[in-house]
This record gives C-alpha cells, sequence and structure tokens, in this order.
C-alpha cells in the first residue's frame, strides 16, 4: 500500500504521477484549485448540467438581477460572471427583504475543449450553454500493424 498523506496531498496525486507523462501543469492546477475550495463563495447557487454527449449548461440563480446588471467574460479558460445592482434600494422601504441581490462574482474553469455557445437571462436564471469539441487528432485511432 502506498503511504500518501491525505492532508498534503488531498488527491493522491502522489500515486498517479508515478504512471502519467506531461500531466504536471495539470496536477498543479489542480492542487492550486483545491487550495481555493474553503473560501468558494456559495451565492449565488449554481447548477451545473450535462444535456449531451457534449453539451453542458451552467445555470446561475439571479433573483433580482436584470441584463445590464449581469458581466460574463472569458478570459485564459476562466468564465467568470459578475453581478451588481446598479440602482439605489436606499429609498425603498421594505418591511422584509429576503431576495439578496448583493455584488457577486462567480468563476468557472473551462477545459481547452470546451466552448462558450451562448448565454441567456430567463426568468431569474442565468443560463450559459457550454460545447465540447474533440479535433480529429484527439478522437481514437486504430493503428495499423504493419508485418
Amino acid at each position: 500500500m502506498t503511504n500518501y498523506n491525505i492532508l498534503t496531498d488531498p488527491f493522491g496525486f502522489s500515486r498517479l504521477t508515478k504512471d502519467t507523462i506531461g500531466f504536471d501543469d495539470i496536477f498543479k492546477r489542480l492542487a492550486s484549485f483545491s487550495e481555493t475550495l474553503p473560501k468558494i463563495s456559495t451565492y449565488p447557487p449554481y447548477n451545473i448540467r450535462k444535456t449531451g454527449e457534449n453539451t453542458y449548461v451552467i445555470e446561475v440563480a439571479v433573483a433580482g438581477f436584470g441584463k445590464q446588471d449581469i458581466e460574463l467574460t472569458l478570459e485564459n479558460k476562466i468564465l467568470t460572471v459578475k453581478g451588481q445592482i446598479t440602482g439605489d434600494d436606499a429609498s425603498n422601504d421594505y418591511i422584509f427583504k429576503g431576495i439578496a441581490n448583493r455584488a457577486f462574482t462567480r468563476a468557472f474553469t473551462l477545459a481547452d475543449t470546451v466552448k462558450v455557445q451562448n448565454a441567456e437571462l430567463l426568468n431569474g436564471m442565468l443560463k450559459v450553454w457550454l460545447e465540447r469539441f474533440i479535433s480529429e487528432d484527439k478522437k481514437p485511432q486504430k493503428i495499423d500493424i504493419k508485418t
């Protein structure tokens, strides 16, 4: 049985690296991602659904936010959703305010093969449609054996 410390290597990367070549950057990215896990906010809530063999949708609950209050950017394979209400609420006299419309930033890391197809805001739900493309050189190939 391999000896490793679950606290310093939570994903068991030390066990994986002995049989892999060229994945060093991926392991470093996953390790740095795991360091940020406790800091991740739970607001706003979101879903990630697989809608087909190579299609996905990210659903972010953004009740109270309009199209003008949401910014969606893609940079270096990081899809970032930012929300900030631009109007002033101070003049409204709420008896109870249960809808949180505080500013937020939510980031999603996309694989190199995933592309953003489109986004829509409908009934308080932001939906971002994604598709995974597999290039011909990445698809399985049959290799002929010569005699």
